[in-house]
């Protein structure tokens, strides 16, 4: 009975507080000129309409009622937007102001919203982005490291020579896509290399699991985000989940940390200029600005980079071959255009003891991407239909703005819908298909476009969003899908298992993954046997 009674009082406590928040809110609003809004709930607001896949659920939502909406989840008010100019709008003219984050639970317990993708606008939000689009992503580091991701690529394709034999064999890409985008961010990051004995495996794996448990967390809708007079209650577990995950996440970052200031004199790198990863130049600060960069500022900031450096790749690339598989004739394009680039190129001469005649070389990145016009294409047809993530992370109005001619108050979340944009009738031709071949226009007009191709895309692919809060890494990325892409299709002949096409459903999370991983029939290709058994 007492039990009863204490849920009676609970409830009406929670009641008062959050009908006289929506009044004092609504006293608020009826000045204002707010976008469309579907009829909502009491204390609820919107959330009842919210189903997964999230973006799936927003997007009909923007189907009727307009590409501009002003929802409740609970208490927080939310801009959802699907119109590429308003989408412009927020990332240009109203940039800063749309700088924040909103604080929510997983960026409180990942190192208390001090992380590059957590923090709020503000001098360590600059200070972190600067040191990871100059220390790690800028073209000239990407290029330091160019021979570190051909590396790994190769260590890709000899694993699944391995496995191969004369005839097709069935085998499984989603968790070597994975290894391959972790080993090259973790090799960027601290010079690691995690292949080479079980005991850097399993830490390797360990940190993998804490990476996707953590993307599979903040897809997971908590109460205390909504309803910030009750963030005390942990209703499903979610908040000890995520305390468990970041201890998990502080004892490999520290170890990793130990390991590196315990093998290098930092003083004497910082005075040599031998920095080679981003751990050197993280530690060579710290040496300088102890208080600033302490070993905390240090694990948020690396985690940072592995969660939104690893999965992005690995996730796209599932998808592009998924998408090839189910088109054989782009796959065969893409194949021919690779080896058109590589013909007459650079060749590899085999021993005296070997066949005597000559064998094409691996793909180059920096020799041989650049010129790989059409798989640039069917990377972003890739990302246009499947983007790393649909719903771009959440942003949060610092004060008063319009957008769209509408009123938006501060402290509102934004939410953009870029699934709805690169599918919308409006704007593309038909946009649930893939065709490749509708970016070839803007790649050949494009002009300052560089060897990554980020400058060849058209305004209205934003896979990895815009602004100062656009993603550092999707130079990286698309260096890594590029280089793997046109690896595979030039080593291996690939196939579907059966007829049927390969299944394009999404599984639940932020990043929208296939719901089943990919797995196709592979065989080495003739001409490359001979390269092949050799790596």
């Amino acid at each position: 009975m007492e039990q009863f009674w204490f849920y009676v009082v609970l409830f009406s406590f929670i009641l008062f507080v959050s009908v006289t928040f929506l009044l004092h809110k609504q006293r608020k609003r009826n000045n204002k000129n707010l976008p469309p809004s579907p009829l909502a709930f009491p204390i609820i607001g919107h959330l009842h309409i919210l189903k997964e896949p999230l973006h799936r659920s927003l997007h009909h939502l923007s189907d009727q009622y307009g590409p501009i909406l002003y929802l409740h989840f609970g208490s927080r008010p939310v801009l959802l937007i699907t119109s590429p100019s308003a989408v412009e709008e927020c990332f240009t003219k109203n940039d800063i102001i749309f700088a924040n984050r909103p604080q929510l639970l997983v960026g409180k317990h990942m190192y208390n919203y001090t992380s590059l993708g957590a923090s709020s606008y503000g001098s360590h939000w600059r200070n972190l982005r600067r040191l990871s689009t100059i220390e790690l992503f800028s073209s000239t580091r990407l290029n330091i490291f160019s021979d570190l991701r051909p590396e790994e690529v190769r260590l890709l394709i000899k694993d699944l020579y391995r496995v191969l034999c004369e005839d097709f064999v069935k085998v499984e890409l989603k968790s070597r896509f994975s290894d391959l985008s972790f080993n090259v961010i973790m090799r960027m990051i601290s010079g690691k290399q995690y292949c080479k004995d079980e005991v850097g495996l399993k830490e390797a794996k360990q940190f993998q699991q804490i990476t996707s448990e953590i993307f599979e967390v903040s897809g997971i809708p908590n109460l205390g985000d909504f309803f910030p007079s009750l963030s005390f209650v942990d209703w499903n577990g979610l908040e000890k989940r995520m305390k468990a995950l970041h201890r998990k996440a502080d004892v490999l970052l520290q170890r990793l940390i130990n390991e590196h200031r315990n093998s290098h004199n930092y003083t004497s790198l910082a005075e040599e200029g031998e920095m080679k990863t981003m751990m050197d130049v993280l530690l060579s600060l710290q040496h300088r600005e102890p208080d600033y960069y302490t070993d905390e500022i240090i694990k948020s900031f690396l985690l940072g980079l592995l969660i939104a450096g690893t999965d992005t790749s690995a996730t796209t690339l599932e998808w592009a071959m998924s998408l090839l598989l189910n088109h054989p004739e782009v796959l065969r394009k893409v194949k021919a255009e690779v080896d058109d680039v590589l013909h007459g190129g650079e060749r590899v001469h085999h021993d005296h003891d070997h066949d005597s005649s000559t064998h094409l070389l691996l793909i180059d990145e920096q020799q041989h991407l650049a010129k790989m016009k059409y798989l640039q294409c069917v990377i972003n047809e890739t990302l246009r239909l499947f983007p790393p993530a649909p719903l771009l992370v959440p942003h949060e109005s610092s004060k008063d703005c319009t957008v769209g001619g509408y009123d938006v108050l501060g402290g509102t979340i934004l939410i953009v819908n870029i699934w709805s944009i690169h599918r919308d009738p409006k704007l593309w031709d038909d946009p649930t298909s893939f065709k490749p071949e509708r970016f070839i226009n803007e790649l050949a007009t494009a002009a300052g476009g560089d060897e990554t191709g980020e400058a060849c895309r058209p305004p209205l692919l934003l896979p990895f969003g815009m602004g100062r809060r656009g993603c550092p890494a999707a130079g990286l990325a698309n260096r890594v899908v590029g280089v793997a892409l046109a690896t595979l299709i030039q080593c291996f002949e690939w196939k579907r298992l059966g007829e049927k096409e390969v299944d394009l459903t999404e599984g639940p999370g932020l990043t929208a993954p296939k719901a089943k991983p990919l797995e196709a029939m592979c065989k080495a290709c003739p001409t490359m046997i001979n390269v092949l058994s050799k790596l």
